[in-house]
C-alpha cells in the first residue's frame, strides 16, 4: 500500500508541476487534489482553492493534528534553463516550479493522511490541508481556512526541511521607511538633501541590534531591502522611500518590533502587517521526540511558511531542502519523496 501511494504521489507531483499555481490561482491544481481523494474514495471539502479532510473516525472529544503544506508557487525567474511547467525526470531528480516548494512536502503529506485515513482508536484525530496562498501570505489560504477547519491542537507544516525538525521559525515584518528633506533644483545650494539624509538613517538600520538573542532562532535580522527616490536627474527628491525586512525570532513579538522601530528610528516608519509571528514547538512534545528517536535533527528555520498563521504547536518538516526553494531549475530527488512518506508514516505511527 505505501509502495502504491508512493508512485501515485509522485505522479501527482508531476501533474502539478505542468499545472500553472500561482498565489490566487490555484483553481487548477485544487481539481488535482479534489482528484486525489475522490480516487480514495475519501470524502473532502474544497473551500475557495483549498481541499481539506478528516480522517473516517473523527472524534471530537480527541486532540485534532493538522497535516498541512500548500499548492501555489512563486513565479518562475528568468534564469531557468528548462520549463518550469514540464515535470523533467533526469538522474534522479524530478524538475519543475514547485517540485521542491512545496510540492514534494503536499504530496508526501496526502500519501500519509491516506494511509492513516481508515484507520481507528487513533491517539489524535487527523486533519489534511492542501491551502492556497501560502507564497503570498494572502488572506484566502490557511489564515482564512482556520476558522472553518475543526479546532487544531498541533500542526504538521510541510515544508522542505531535509526531514529534519524545524522546531521553531522567525517570523516577519515587512516596514515602509521614509527620510524626508526638502525638494530643490539640483544647481542650487541645499543642505537638507532627502538622499543625503538616509546615509545617516541607512548607517542606523545597519548597526541597530536587538539584545535578546533565541537558543533555536539566533539573532533578530534587520535589512534594508528596498530604496526609492528621485524621478529626474535635475531635481532633488523630497523623500526616500525605504522598505525594511525584518525576520523577528520567538523572543519578541512583532508589536515589539513595530514599537521599538517607530520610538527609535531616525525616520518615519510603518508596518504592513503584525500578524506572521514567530512560531515553535516544545522539544519535549511527542512529536519533536517521535522525530528525535528516528535520527532527525532539529533546528531552528530563518523562513517564512503558514506556520506563521497558527497559534497552537507547530512542527515545520518535510522532503527537499530549502536552498532550491524559489531557485532556477527547482528539484526534488525522486528518493527524498520515498523516504520523505516513509518517516512521516513512521513518525505519526509513534504518536497515534
Amino acid at each position: 500500500m505505501i509502495q502504491r501511494l508512493t508512485t501515485k504521489a509522485i505522479n501527482l507531483l508531476k501533474n502539478l508541476i505542468e499545472t500553472p499555481s500561482f498565489s490566487s490561482e490555484e483553481d487548477a491544481t485544487a481539481l488535482l487534489l479534489e482528484n486525489w481523494f475522490q480516487e480514495f474514495d475519501i470524502p473532502y471539502t474544497r473551500t475557495q482553492n483549498n481541499v481539506w479532510s478528516v480522517n473516517k473516525h473523527f472524534d471530537a472529544n480527541k486532540p485534532t493534528l493538522l497535516l498541512n503544506s500548500h499548492h501555489d508557487t512563486v513565479k518562475p525567474n528568468n534564469g531557468y534553463t528548462k520549463d518550469p511547467f514540464k515535470a523533467i525526470v533526469e538522474d534522479g531528480k524530478l524538475y519543475g516550479l514547485g517540485s521542491n516548494d512545496a510540492g514534494g512536502c503536499l504530496v508526501s503529506l496526502l500519501a500519509t493522511y491516506t494511509h492513516f485515513y481508515q484507520k481507528e482508536n487513533l491517539t489524535y484525530n487527523l486533519v489534511f490541508a492542501g491551502t492556497a496562498e501560502e507564497e503570498s501570505s494572502g488572506p484566502n489560504g490557511l489564515n482564512g481556512l482556520l476558522k472553518t477547519l475543526p479546532n487544531i491542537d498541533v500542526a504538521i507544516v510541510g515544508e522542505p526541511t531535509l526531514m529534519n525538525l524545524a522546531i521553531a521559525e522567525k517570523g516577519l515584518v515587512v516596514f515602509d521607511a521614509e527620510v524626508k528633506g526638502t525638494p530643490s533644483h539640483a544647481a542650487h545650494p541645499n543642505h537638507d538633501n532627502a538622499i543625503y539624509n538616509s546615509i545617516e538613517v541607512l548607517q542606523w538600520f545597519k548597526d541597530v541590534e536587538f539584545k535578546k538573542t533565541s537558543e533555536t532562532l539566533g539573532d533578530v535580522k534587520l535589512t534594508v531591502t528596498q530604496i526609492n527616490a528621485g524621478k529626474q536627474h535635475n531635481a532633488v527628491p523630497s523623500e526616500v522611500k525605504l522598505v525594511v525586512d525584518v525576520r523577528v525570532n520567538d523572543q519578541y513579538t512583532n508589536q515589539e518590533i513595530s514599537d521599538f522601530l517607530q520610538e527609535h528610528a531616525p525616520c518615519k516608519i510603518q508596518p504592513r502587517s503584525l500578524n506572521l509571528n514567530s512560531s515553535s514547538i516544545p522539544k519535549e512534545h511527542p512529536l519533536v521526540q517521535a522525530g528525535i528517536a528516528l535520527g532527525r535533527k532539529t533546528y531552528g528555520s530563518p523562513t517564512l511558511s503558514d506556520q506563521a498563521v497558527l497559534s497552537c504547536p507547530s512542527l515545520k518538516l518535510g522532503p527537499g531542502d530549502s536552498t532550491r526553494s524559489h531557485t532556477a531549475d527547482e528539484f526534488i530527488y525522486l528518493q527524498e519523496i520515498e523516504e520523505g512518506i516513509e518517516l512521516y508514516i513512521k513518525l505519526l505511527e509513534k504518536v497515534l
